[in-house]
Formats: structure tokens, sequence, C-alpha cells
């Protein structure tokens, strides 16, 4: 009997020994300043680990409490958690611990694993900047370029990434590592329907992503990864607003309920009203709703949900004289878009064994965007005069999207290998009506003074299903110590199934389809703790756009679809990097080959058409410079100088073959100084410099001179400064930016209307003041 006793007292307490415990805790530096990123492992369980928050939070199910805790630029340590919340302070170190990122294959890895060029914003960043647009976070990046037209404010953009500044879907938006929109539904104002309230840190993986991310990941890939709930309950009530007419509000709110369940709340409404620029209001509600919810320690039930609702004017652009003479009278009064997306995703992760772990994924995306477009309006004239009359457009678009994504993990007891795999559908039904408006124009001022719509006047009116199947994979090896290699491919098939409910205009009903086999390998040579080059070649993929395709690419009504074809990018890349404690170094350079690029063009009525584009050649140098002499003060420059060109190219009887891409600048850069004095502490003070260089307008000698010979339209690029000062005190902290300080003319982007025969412009910041304040709870 007493032998039962002793073997029912083993049992019991091994299984209390087993019992897993959940542990909260926050991780700070020695300035009690929260630290994001910051890696959380069991020492007992390498596979037991999280990242603490963007407020330095952390929550973590443990069978024991030893944990390694570890953050670049800081020392390693070792610590046994309590139960209550833990406060952890971390030490800095001359040497350079690794910094973890997401974005390059779906899981967290060092820095120094990944081939290829990645920037972070990180949460101390995002909090540090105070941004009210996301330009000002994404363009500290080494060649980035967010092109926004600050002073019309409306959140409508462009974007720039190993391209010229462009519409075109090279680029990729993700959240979470997830799209937010369906391939070939690409638009450039795609981050409008973001809420940047709920971004606990970006990631930026430059060049061409396909294989992992499928279509459009060419120039780069945008991660936006939405904060997570916190141990205790928080939350933040903020306002903002400056002299340009806008004004925020925005509202946090965070917590675990139990050990099991937390949440998580972000919202806000911007409104912009009297802006600088005539004709630019605009409004924007948008929430982030997350929960996760932890079943039991070995699966994650993780849910998101976000709301969008967006209106605004369309401005359009601006004349050169009446940029230059500082008019930003508008000439249109009733042009304006309207976009409401709602997006919900449900993410199980499972980990099956110390070697195994899988993530099951579904994507629901509704979204409805209607606009009176300004750049459809056409004013009609007689012998140079305006008639008064014009024509234009309403236009609807909307689709759903039901998205599948399965991947999985394997860790192989071999050279610290490890094999992803996955699979992805999409499927994505999407509807498009446009309708003829005859425009109204004051023949004296020149302004379209209002519309009428032609009721029935169908321009085009369609359905178009598109699905997007693939399957990838991605393996990788340390044949050596400081050596890892990085093998990937992906598969992508898309069929859209065009519907033309019209007799009258549009092409005929037609299925399309395409494919694609994008591979990808690079290696990664660490020569110390601190420093390592890389190397990789990988391929980028986009299939033409379903507005592309279907709108003016047809040969008469009822003809046959233009044959589009996709475009495709080889990449090739060399970089490496460096850290200590008082420099952080990165540099990279990449050759960017196209084939069949898009590029749109204007036709004898004014009309914009996109085609082929032959082969063009993108290449350049990327670098990132920070110096941090004493621990309160740092100074940055991310840079990249670059030359992007049509290597064959054919506009109608004219050779543009060798020439510069339009809107493409050579150089583009942002400086920061940060100053956080130790005698006065919650007290920061920076300093920001945009650069943004010389660039053609026009094609290349495609402006006839009064003499005979040829020139080019160009923009003589920009130099910005920008001051910004924050000081927190109790649970309030307030700031402030004093934006362009010293008011220099400046245009976000520049293009060149052959029909005017100038250039047109958008309009930056003039000089103005921005405050905010918020209250922590």
């Amino acid at each position: 009997m007493k032998q039962i006793y002793i073997v029912l007292i083993i049992v019991l307490m091994s299984h209390l020994t087993n019992a897993q415990t959940w542990y909260n805790g926050q991780v700070k530096n020695d300035q009690n300043s929260p630290l994001a990123g910051v890696t959380i492992i069991s020492t007992k369980n390498k596979s037991k680990g999280v990242s603490s928050d963007g407020d330095g939070n952390f929550r973590i199910e443990l069978d024991h409490p030893e944990v390694d805790l570890t953050y670049m630029g800081y020392k390693k340590k070792t610590v046994v958690l309590n139960k209550n919340l833990n406060t952890i302070i971390l030490e800095e170190n001359t040497e350079a611990l690794e910094e973890i990122v997401v974005s390059a294959s779906r899981e967290e890895q060092k820095r120094s694993e990944i081939p290829g060029a990645i920037s972070v914003i990180s949460a101390q960043t995002i909090e540090k900047t105070k941004a009210f647009g996301i330009e000002q976070l994404v363009n500290q990046a080494p060649g980035v370029y967010m092109s926004t037209s600050k002073a019309a404010g409306n959140e409508q953009h462009m974007m720039a990434v190993r391209s010229p500044i462009s519409t075109k879907s090279l680029f990729l938006y993700l959240e979470d590592g997830l799209p937010i929109r369906p391939t070939a539904v690409f638009n450039h104002n795609a981050l409008l329907e973001m809420n940047d309230v709920s971004f606990g840190r970006v990631e930026i993986l430059k060049g061409p992503a396909s294989s992992i991310y499928g279509s459009e990941a060419i120039g780069g890939s945008f991660n936006f990864i939405s904060k997570n709930p916190t141990p205790e309950f928080r939350g933040s009530l903020g306002f903002q607003m400056n002299d340009l007419g806008l004004t925020k509000y925005d509202f946090e709110a965070s917590k675990y309920a139990n050990d099991k369940l937390g949440f998580y709340l972000g919202t806000q409404y911007v409104q912009r009203n009297n802006g600088p620029v005539e004709y630019s209001d605009y409004e924007k509600f948008a929430v982030t709703f997350k929960t996760i919810y932890h079943i039991d320690p070995t699966l994650t039930w993780t849910n998101v949900f976000d709301m969008i609702n967006y209106r605004s004017d369309m401005t359009g652009s601006l004349s050169q004289e009446d940029y230059e003479a500082g008019n930003y009278e508008s000439d249109q009064t009733f042009t304006e878009r309207e976009a409401q997306a709602f997006r919900f995703r449900s993410t199980l992760d499972k980990i099956w064994n110390d070697q195994n772990k899988t993530s099951f994924n579904f994507v629901f995306r509704n979204n409805v965007m209607n606009q009176i477009p300004s750049y459809r309006i056409r004013q009609f004239r007689e012998n140079g005069q305006l008639t008064g009359e014009g024509s234009g457009e309403v236009n609807a678009n909307g689709y759903n999207s039901f998205v599948g994504l399965l991947q999985h993990k394997i860790d192989f007891n071999f050279a610290k290998s490890s094999l992803i795999v996955g699979s992805t559908v999409d499927y994505s039904p999407q509807t498009y009506q446009a309708e003829s408006i005859e425009v109204f124009v004051d023949p004296t001022t020149g302004i379209n003074t209002g519309y009428q719509l032609n009721d029935g006047d169908f321009i085009l009116n369609y359905n178009a299903d598109i699905l997007n199947y693939a399957g990838f994979f991605q393996f990788e090896i340390n044949p050596i110590e400081n050596l890892k290699i990085t093998a990937a491919l992906r598969y992508d098939g898309f069929d859209y199934n065009y519907n033309n409910l019209l007799d009258e205009a549009g092409p005929k009903d037609s299925k399309n389809h395409y494919h694609n086999l994008a591979p990808k390998i690079g290696f990664n040579y660490n020569l110390s703790n601190r420093s390592g080059v890389y190397a990789n070649y990988s391929n980028g993929f986009t299939p033409p756009e379903t507005s592309t395709l279907y709108r003016n690419s047809f040969v008469g009504v009822g003809g046959d679809v233009f044959d589009l074809k996709p475009s495709n990018y080889d990449n090739y890349e060399v970089g490496g990097y460096f850290t200590s404690e008082k420099w952080k170094l990165d540099a990279a350079f990449y050759v960017l080959d196209g084939r069949n690029n898009l590029v749109t063009l204007r036709d004898e009525n004014d009309e914009f058409y996109n085609t082929n584009a032959g082969k063009t050649r993108s290449y350049g140098f990327e670098y990132g410079i920070t110096f941090r002499p004493v621990p309160e003060l740092s100074l940055a420059y991310n840079g990249s100088y670059a030359r992007h060109r049509y290597i064959t190219f054919y506009e109608g009887d004219i050779d543009y073959s060798q020439t510069e891409q339009p809107t493409a600048p050579r150089s583009l850069g942002n400086g920061q100084i940060n100053y956080a004095p130790n005698f006065l502490p919650n007290f920061n003070i920076g300093l920001e410099y945009e650069m943004v260089g010389k660039y053609n307008t026009s094609f290349e000698n495609q402006i006839v001179n009064t003499d005979g010979t040829f020139s080019t339209a160009t923009y003589d690029g920009h130099n910005i400064f920008n001051l910004r000062a924050s000081y927190q005190f109790a649970d309030f902290e307030v700031w402030g930016h004093v934006l362009n300080v010293f008011d220099t003319l400046y245009s976000p982007r520049a293009s060149y209307n052959i029909y005017s025969k100038q250039n047109t412009y958008t309009v930056g910041n003039p000089h103005a003041f921005h405050a905010g304040i918020r209250y922590k709870f």
C-alpha cells in the first residue's frame, strides 16, 4: 500500500511540474522606455517564445518560469518569471543582438537569416514620429518614396520603390502577412483602406517577393503588423489638428480578459476642411478590432476585423502657371471618391511538437469604391476656345473575396534546416459599372461647375470572377556555421471570367488565364555577430489588372480583349549590414530587369490606354546609416541612387529605347536627427530632412521646340525640412510639428501633359503647424 501512495505522489508531482502557467511582463530599457520586439524564449523549451508588443508587454505560457530575453543592441538576460507582473530592464550592449522580423517568410526570423533588403519601422519609431500620414513612416526606409499630395491631405498616393513614381501594381500591401486586396484589383490608393492607429510595426521587404506572397510583390511588400492585446487594461484617447484644415480623433483600448482571451480595439476619425488647395475636403472613419484566444498551450486563434469608411474630393492637378503663382484654385467642383472596405481575418496557429507547426488562415474582404474621377473629365474646345461643355463619367467598382491560406513549417534535426510549404486560393467576384456624364464648364474660368448623368449611357458594365490559386515552398539550411542558404519556389495560376452585361459597349465575353513559376535563391554569410553579407536572385510577376484589361484594351465594340501580357521581373541583389554600439549600416545593390511592363499612354482623343513596354532595367544602390554618439542623440540618413531605363520600348513609330523612364528620380533621401536629453526626461525633439532628386516628367526628347530640336520636360526635385517635438508628463503626452520649415514650394509628383505642353503638379505642404495631445490610461 505504501508503494502505491509513493507512485501516486510521484505521478501527481510530475503532473504539477509539467503544468502550464501564464506569465505576464513588460520589458524596458534603463531609461524606463518600453522595448517592442524583444524575444522572450523558454530556456527549457526553445519552441516556446513570444515577442513584446509596442508597449513592451508580453504574455507567455510555460511549464518552467525561466526565460531568455534578447534584443538587438542590448545584453541578453536570463530571468525567472513570477506569477505577478514582471518588469524587466535590459541593459545596452556593444554587441549586436538580432532583430526579429516576420515578413520574409511569415515566420519569425533573425535579420541576419534573410537574404534580402528589409527595413523595419519599429514601435518606438512609430511612437517617436507621431505621424499623421503613413508616408511619414514608410519614407524613412531606404529607397522608399510614398508620394502623396500633402497639401490636399486626403491620403491618396502613389509609390516608388525600385521603380518610377507611379500608379502601377508593383507594390503589395499586407496586414499581418496577408494582402489587403486581391490580385488584379490593385489600387494605388489602397493604403487609404488601412487604419494607421492599429500599426504596431511596419516591415518593408524590397525587391520581388513573389515566391512567398505571389504577384504584385515587385518593387516592395509593405507588411503592416497590427497591435496585440496587453496583459493589463491599457488605452489612449488622442486629438490632433493643424492649420491645413485637418482634425483627427483616435481611441485605443487593450486587455487580456483572462489567461486565455485578449482583445485590442483601435479607431480613428479624420476630417479635413478648407485646406490650402481648394476642393480637397475629406473624411475617414476606421476601426480595427483584434482578438487572440489561447485555446490551449499549442493552439491559438486570432481574429482581426477592419472597417474603413472614406470620402474625399478629387482636386486634380494644377497647371504650371497656377502652381508657380501659388494659385491653388481647383478646376473641379464635383469630382470625388468614396470607399468602403471591410476585412475579416481568422487564423489558427497550431504547434504540433518542437519541430512542426501549421497556420490556417481564412480572409473575407468586401470592398466598394464609387467615384466621379477628375482624371476622366474632358473639356471640349473649338478653335482652341472652351465651348462650355465637357464629358466625364461616374463609376463604381466592388468585389467580395474568399481567401484560404495554409502554411506549415518543419524544423529538421540537421544543419539548422527547415522547410515551409503552403498553398492559397483567392476567389474574388468583381463588378464594374461606368456611366457617362455631361459636364458644364465655365468658358471664362475653365472651372467645371456641374454635371448631368446620362442615365443608362454605359461606358462599361461587367462582372469578372477572379480565381488565384498557388502553391509554394521555402527551404533553408546552414551547411556551415555562418552560412545560410535559402531556396524558394511558387506557382501561381489566374483565371479571369469576364461577362459583358452590355451589347453596345465593351469587349465581348472572355476567359483569360495567366500563370507563373517564381523562384528565389539566396544566401547569408555572417562575418560576425555584428556584420554580414547576402546575395539573392528572385523573380516577380504581375498579371494585367481587370480594369486595365477590359476597359481600353479592345478593338471596337464587341471585339476581342486585347492580348495584354503579364509583366515579369528578375531581381539580382547583393547587400550587407554592420551594427555596433554606435553605428548601424545597411546597404544593397540591385538590378531589376522587367519584361512587358505596363505603361499608361494617351491616344489622339486624350484617352488613357495601357500597353506593354518591351524591356526595362532599374538598377541602384540603397543605404541606411544610423549613428548614436551618445545614448540620447541619434543621427540617421536613409537614401538611394537609382536609374530606371527603357531597354526596348516603342510608342507607335517613336523609339524610346535606351532612354530614362519618366517620373523616376535618381536620388531619394530621408534624414533624421533625434535628441532626448537626460536633463529633461520624456522630452524628444527631432529634425527631418526629405530629398527627392531631379527627374524627367516626359519621355526623353518628346517635346518639339520651335527651332525643330527636341527636349525633355523635367522636375527639379526638392529639399524639405520638418521639425517635431514631444513631451510626456504623468498620463499625458503632447507634441507639435513644424511642417516645411522654410516654406519651400514643391510637388510630391509632377507629370507632363502632351496637350497643354507643360507640367502639371500636385502640391506639397506649405509652412504649417501640427499639434496633438494624448491621454494614456
